[in-house]
Order: structure tokens, then C-alpha cells, then sequence
């Protein structure tokens, strides 16, 4: 395996893509659509390509002592590779999200107007270890008519130089320019700085994720930004709750994957319904060998738990670590969400209807659950085919973004010499 040779030019890849976004921007669905499908094929006859160049960044992960969390996140199988083009299969399946009528409406003086979708333009995707991100990512910027420049980690330098080298290749055979996907092939840092700044080539940042990561994207980047969110999760468990659905719950949001963001990180529990079903939870926590981090009300009752801290209310374990704090009503879980939720994904459990409504009323969050786990905050799961992020914010777009989050509008008006 050839070590990835860090002599980019990114001012010369912006333009590319710049350039390629108009050709990508005019093409008819089905040339997308077909080009996706490529790209699928293409993917799963180089797969052994790309195992050998994730051979390397496991043993480099291995060598620098990287968690199990993030070694998981970062290893590739044959399933997954294929999985990979699935998704791509899926996203060709989805509505075409550009060039769909909004709204149209026909002025007093006969000037028609058109509010109608268009792409985006040049997608700056800036991630952290998911290989699964570079072809997610990439399937959903040409479906919706977009360009994309990726900068990975450096975790993953060589996987994700593979599985680009892999969609270029496949892009000759299409009619989607191979240079509308670009990749930063550098594991320096320094390098993703100039995106920051390149509003002439890049019409919007997406970074994902750690919390360190996005925050120097969202204060140091003059070209747009969709923040993506940390996902410190909530499960709140309610007087009213039904055991046998509030543990199911708890474990799935715990243990499905921890190390992915729609994990759930704190749990609440109202002290009535954790007086009654104590043993139960403790027996549930055992058999899934989670730790627990808890408040006093807690240490009094929960085996080996230890004490938590301020940082664990805020904290992203990605393990099979919980903080754990007890309160007395819904309006004291509510608060304590307010002050150290990242907005992400938060459920309440109860069969109490009042009580979920003015839970899913009052909390901030993008996506909320009523007797549901937080697990399913995930575009391939809701049906997007797959998912460029968790949008946090507010603004165009927010929770798991899929194609539509990729476009922005355009007012079109016709009219026959109006004039104003």
C-alpha cells in the first residue's frame, strides 16, 4: 500500500469543483440517477482495494492507541463496503429535490413568479474518521446537483483516498465530471483552513464531527455554515412510564452503538418511578455492563455507580458510561436538558399524554421521542437513504439533513414587457 503524498492544492480543487457544480446543476435526473448506480457498481467490484487501504489506517489507529469507539468507527468490512452502495441505490431511488415548484402566483400586472429549488452549488464536507461519510456524503451532493470537496481525518487518509480514487474512476463512465468530487488528500489540520474562507468557490461548510472540530468551523469560517451537533442525548424517565418499555428503550439508546452520537448519554429519572423499579434497573444495568455516573440520589442505590461530576452532565461518553441523575418532576428534566442538551435528540418515556406533549413542546431539540429511542435520529433510517449530518441549528436546514437540506431557492418571473 502506497502512503497518501500530501502536495495539494486547494485553491485548484475549489475551482474544479466550481466549475464541475455547473455541469452536475443542469443534468436530468436520470443521468444522476444513473451515475449513482455506477458509482454502486464500481464500489462493490473495488472493495479489496479499499480494505488494503484501510488495513493501514487500523494499524496506524492501533499504533497511536485509539479507542475501540473510533477504531469502530473507522473499520471497514466487505458488508460495509457494500452497505455503502446500497445506501448510494437508495438515494437514486429518492425524489429529485431540485428543480420542484415551490410556489407560483401571477401579479396583477401579469408577471408570473416561480419559487422553485435549485442546488446548492459547492459543498464543503469537513468530517472525522466515518469512511462512511466520503460516499454518503458525495451520493448526496451529485443527487441534488451539487459539487463536494472532502477533507477527512487523518485518521482515515488512506480508506477515504481509496473510496475517492474508486468514485472518480467510476464518474468517467457517467456524465458527471470526476471533478465534482474533490478530496483534500492531506493529514494536516492547516490544510482545511483555507475552505474556511474560499466564498468564491464554496457556497456552504458542513463539518462533522467532534465538538472541537465544528466549533472551529462555525467561528472561524466566513462561508456559510450548517452546523452539525455533539450528540449529548437524553432519556427521561417519567412517573408514568411503563417499565417494560422504558428499559428496552434505555438499553437500545445505550447500547445499540455507543459511540454514535444519537446514543443516549444521560438518563433521568423521576424519583417515584426509580424508588418503585429500582431492582429491575439495576439488574438491566448489569446485564448490559453499563456504568453508571450519578447524583447522590443514585450513589444510595445503584450498585458500583460512581459520583458524577459537572463534566458528566455535559459529556459524550461514546461507551457504555451513563450519567444518571434523579429528579422530581418533568419541569426539573426539561431544565436540566435546557442547560447541558447539544439540541440534538432527547426522549421522554411515559404513558402519560399531557406529560409528552408539553415535553416535545418545550424542549429544544431537532428531533424528539415519545416511547422511542434516540437511536433512530438517522437520515438512512427516516428514509433519506442516507444523511449528511444532524443539523443543530435553526437556520435552512435542521435534524438528520438529506437531499432537501442540499438546495436553496431560486425566484424565477416571466413576464411580457412589464416594467416597474
Amino acid at each position: 500500500m502506497t502512503l497518501v503524498k500530501e502536495n495539494v492544492d486547494i485553491q485548484s480543487q475549489a475551482r474544479a469543483a466550481k466549475k464541475a457544480s455547473k455541469k452536475v446543476g443542469i443534468l436530468s435526473t436520470e443521468d444522476k440517477n444513473r451515475a449513482l448506480y455506477i458509482l454502486a457498481e464500481h464500489l462493490e467490484a473495488g472493495y479489496e482495494s479499499i480494505l488494503e487501504a484501510n488495513k493501514v489506517d487500523l494499524q496506524r489507529g492501533q499504533e497511536a492507541g485509539y479507542t475501540p469507539a473510533f477504531m469502530d468507527r473507522l473499520t471497514l468490512t466487505k458488508e460495509r463496503i457494500f452497505d455503502f452502495a446500497e445506501g448510494l441505490r437508495q438515494v437514486a431511488g429518492l425524489e429529485d429535490p431540485t428543480d420542484r415548484v415551490i410556489s407560483n402566483w401571477t401579479l396583477e400586472n401579469g408577471l408570473q413568479v416561480k419559487k422553485v429549488t435549485v442546488p446548492l452549488g459547492v459543498i464543503g464536507m469537513i468530517y472525522e474518521a466515518r469512511p462512511n461519510v466520503t460516499v454518503d456524503a458525495t451520493g448526496l451532493a451529485l443527487k441534488s446537483g451539487n459539487a463536494i470537496i472532502l477533507k477527512g481525518g487523518s485518521s482515515a487518509i488512506h480508506t477515504n483516498k481509496a473510496i475517492v480514487d474508486v468514485i472518480q474512476y467510476a464518474l468517467e463512465h457517467t456524465k458527471i465530471p470526476k471533478e465534482a468530487v474533490q478530496f483534500i488528500a492531506s493529514t494536516d489540520r492547516e490544510a482545511t483552513q483555507p475552505l474556511f474562507t474560499m466564498k468564491e468557490y464554496i457556497d456552504v461548510l458542513i463539518p462533522r464531527g467532534g465538538a472541537s472540530l465544528i466549533q472551529t468551523v462555525v467561528k472561524q469560517a466566513t462561508v456559510p455554515v450548517l452546523e452539525t451537533g455533539v450528540g449529548n442525548c437524553h432519556v427521561y424517565i417519567d412517573s408514568d412510564a411503563d417499565v417494560d418499555k422504558a428499559l428496552p428503550i434505555l438499553v437500545n439508546a445505550k447500547t445499540d452503538r455507543p459511540a454514535v452520537c444519537n446514543a443516549a448519554e444521560t438518563v433521568l429519572i423521576q424519583k417515584d418511578w426509580f424508588l418503585e423499579h429500582k431492582d429491575a434497573l439495576v439488574k438491566t444495568l448489569q446485564e448490559h455492563s453499563i456504568t453508571v455516573h450519578g447524583d447522590e440520589r443514585t450513589l444510595s442505590v445503584i450498585p458500583n455507580a460512581v459520583p458524577a461530576g459537572e463534566g458528566d452532565w455535559a459529556n459524550e461518553y461514546l461507551s457504555l458510561h451513563i450519567a444518571m441523575k434523579i429528579v422530581d418532576h418533568v419541569h426539573e428534566a426539561i431544565e436540566h436538558i435546557e442547560q447541558y442538551g447539544t439540541k440534538h435528540s432527547e426522549a421522554i418515556i411515559t404513558e402519560n399524554q399531557e406529560t409528552a406533549d408539553l415535553f416535545m413542546k418545550l424542549v429544544d431539540a431537532s428531533s424528539l421521542y415519545h416511547n422511542a429511542s434516540t437511536r433512530f435520529t438517522d437520515g438512512g433510517v427516516l428514509g433519506f437513504g442516507a444523511e449528511i449530518g444532524i443539523s443543530t441549528q435553526k437556520l435552512h436546514a435542521r435534524g438528520p439533513m438529506g437531499l432537501q437540506a442540499l438546495t436553496t431557492v431560486k425566484f424565477l418571473m416571466t413576464g411580457n414587457g412589464q416594467i416597474q
